[in-house]
């Protein structure tokens, strides 16, 4: 059995290994909930590996969004080479939920854009979780919806032996069951194909196809091959092949399920009918009938999670099946972030429900369409087995469900004390701030400067460009690529003044920057409770220069808790420096910022605007429209995200031209 093992140069330091220790016995002790609280830059990642590399338990990592879970991802790839490391997220580029708005009576389709690398690494994480032991696996808040049954998911998986006879009919019925297509011309993921005396599979979750020669139907050599030039890569004996997708359904299910639906669909119209809703049961009717149909004659329907629960046998009411129930019972978790991922994961449910509530009144789903949803937090908490909270503010949630037990992780390996905080009054505020800036950029460092407010943000942008700073802002209108591209190019020297809102709090870690500036500190609230001040300080915690400016007029109670717990913490920064006579050194990062979704500094091979120039004299619209699209969505999935920037600015161009 494949085990856990840690490669890296590295060794825990600083209060790392007591921190590691003290967790694991807390573990091993089955203590249920945990809490690491890491200040910034002190090596919670590292500090988790170790936990898991002595637990050796299946470990699912949760992350509070795409992008922090991403570098959560890579960094565990480079410490578990070795063991499966899998990541599990949305799977749309883009997705519009089906809705229905009463006041203009208007119904929005269910429309989205799938990211098949995403969706082939989802598969992989399950196939993985059902095969081996050594699996960590990174995710957001996708976790808790729905994805089928574990136990339909697993009986439908196929094995092939080497030393068994092989009837080439069945298996590929079978793989048609579990969602594979037939395809004799081209061998995609999540395809097969029968030449000659070859039977070659491309499970959708792996890397490399299998060819399985036969010959009178005995399996000959059984091989992983490369794709492209077809060289064997790894002979195999037996393999297992999984489905190609969650929601697997058989047609013994199917038809249970069309009986158990068609019930459901009767008691459905009547009820509207005795409220002479009229409009509501044909409606119903009609899109319930057509499902069916399609589910009777393909196995599979759009929307098929809505019939979740028949097809699942679930009970009205009943919780859906997550990627928890696919973990075994003595799992670990670690919340990266908690104090913002449990919010997150409470405000699932209600917002799912009041959507589908309305869908469901008016006629466009049946009622069991509510019990397609995300976990409610308590069904999110009674699934957990043992749980660690890793965060540099845990809040009184965490606290309180560890008993007030803390483990403390407060020492930088690189000797990096908090930076100073000082309170500066708000008259004359920006000459002050100006003055500050033009320290920090003669110094070589970059500025972050915090608002309350999208457009104060962008007006102090404007400002500062007046006094020749090069800034720009960073908000939540700006999509996460452009984010991206942002951030790195201050961090390459294209700009000196970064200006945001609660954007810049955790997991944005610049070391280029030595300076955050907090306008209007002492407002309290959520932008400036003691939690968002000790995140935001913390983006200077970098850097060896750092210093925090909170421009306030007065010492609110955040502010306050700011200041005493920085000093404690410097002060124990600064004592073990001492001890142990390190000299503190900013931490070093490469600025080709490696993330998994959102690489923005991808090299755009052989791309050229010039390659895109359109004669609007001499096109076929909707044809020119159908193919760009398809290189925009090719250039995404590929990481040109430049590339596909510009092809959506020529798509909407063109449909302007054609409005």
């Amino acid at each position: 059995m494949a085990v856990f093992k840690i490669e890296s140069d590295f060794t825990p330091k600083g209060d790392q290994p007591e921190a590691i220790d003290t967790l694991v016995q807390s573990i091993k002790a089955q203590d249920p909930h945990n809490v690491l609280l890491g200040i910034t830059g002190s090596g919670k990642t590292f500090t988790m590996a170790n936990v898991i590399n002595e637990l050796q338990r299946p470990t699912l990592i949760l992350s509070h969004n795409k992008t922090l879970a991403a570098q959560l991802y890579s960094e565990f790839k480079s410490l578990f080479p070795k063991n499966k490391v899998e990541f599990f997220i949305s799977y749309y580029d883009y997705y519009q939920p089906e809705a229905y708005l009463p006041v203009t009576d208007t119904f929005i389709e269910k429309d989205s854009s799938i990211n098949e690398e995403i969706d082939k690494m989802r598969l992989r994480a399950t196939a993985s979780l059902a095969t081996r032991k050594d699996v960590i696996i990174v995710s957001s808040v996708s976790c808790i919806y729905g994805i089928g049954s574990p136990k339909n998911y697993n009986n439908a998986y196929i094995p092939i032996k080497k030393s068994n006879r092989i009837d080439l009919k069945n298996i590929m019925m079978q793989l048609v069951d579990s969602h594979y297509v037939r395809n004799d011309l081209v061998l995609e993921p999540g395809s097969f194909r029968l030449l000659g005396q070859n039977f070659e599979i491309f499970p959708v979750y792996d890397e490399y196809p299998i060819r399985i020669e036969v010959f009178d139907d005995k399996i000959e050599y059984m091989y992983r091959f490369d794709p492209l030039n077809g060289t064997e890569v790894q002979s195999e004996d037996d393999i297992v092949i999984y489905p190609a997708k969650h929601f697997i359904t058989d047609k013994d299910t199917i038809s249970k399920a069309h009986d158990d639906i068609r019930q459901e669909l009767n008691e459905q119209i009547n009820f509207f009918k005795k409220r002479d809703k009229l409009l509501e049961a044909q409606r119903i009717k009609q899109r319930t009938l057509y499902d069916l149909e399609m589910m009777m004659e393909l196995g599979y329907c759009s929307g098929i999670e809505n019939y979740s629960r028949h097809l699942d046998g679930r009970k009205e009411g009943d919780r859906p099946y997550t990627l928890l129930d696919f973990f075994p019972n003595n799992f670990l978790m670690f919340i990266d972030e908690s104090h913002v991922s449990l919010p997150q994961l409470r405000a699932m449910y209600n917002g799912d429900r009041s959507r589908k509530e309305t869908l469901v009144e008016h006629g466009f789903r049946l009622p069991s369409a509510l019990d397609n949803r995300p976990l409610k937090f308590e069904e999110f908490e009674s699934m957990l087995n043992q749980t660690i909270y890793v965060s540099a503010t845990p809040s009184d949630y965490e606290v309180n469900k560890s008993n007030g037990v803390i483990v403390e992780q407060l020492i930088r390996p690189t000797g990096l004390v908090d930076p100073e905080v000082e309170i500066i009054p708000t008259k004359g505020q920006m000459d002050t701030l100006i003055s500050e800036i033009n320290t920090v950029i003669e110094s070589g460092n970059k500025v972050l400067v915090t608002t309350l407010t999208k457009k104060t943000s962008e007006d102090l942008t404007d400002y500062l460009k007046k006094f020749g700073i090069k800034a720009e802002y960073l908000h939540s209108e700006i999509d996460t690529i452009e984010r991206v591209k942002i951030i790195n190019s201050l961090r390459g020297g294209d700009f000196d003044v970064l200006v945001g809102i609660n954007l810049l709090r955790e997991g944005l870690d610049i070391p280029e920057v030595s300076l955050v500036a907090v306008l209007d500190a002492d407002k309290e609230g959520f932008l400036r409770s003691r939690t968002s001040l000790m995140q935001v300080a913390g983006r200077a915690a970098r850097n060896i220069n750092g210093k925090v400016l909170l421009f306030a007029d007065k010492e609110t109670d955040s502010i306050r808790y700011l200041r005493t717990e920085t000093d404690r913490r410097r002060k124990i920064q600064i004592d073990h420096n001492r001890k142990n006579k390190i000299k503190p050194t900013s931490i070093t990062k490469s600025i080709e910022f490696d993330n998994l979704i959102y690489n923005a500094n991808k090299v755009e091979n052989g791309f050229s605007k010039d390659d895109y120039k359109i004669d609007f004299d001499n096109i076929e619209d909707v044809e020119l429209i159908s193919k760009l699209k398809k290189e925009m969505f090719k250039a995404s999935k590929e990481l040109q995200f430049e590339k596909a920037a510009f092809l959506r600015d020529k798509i909407e161009e063109l449909n302007k031209k054609m409005a």
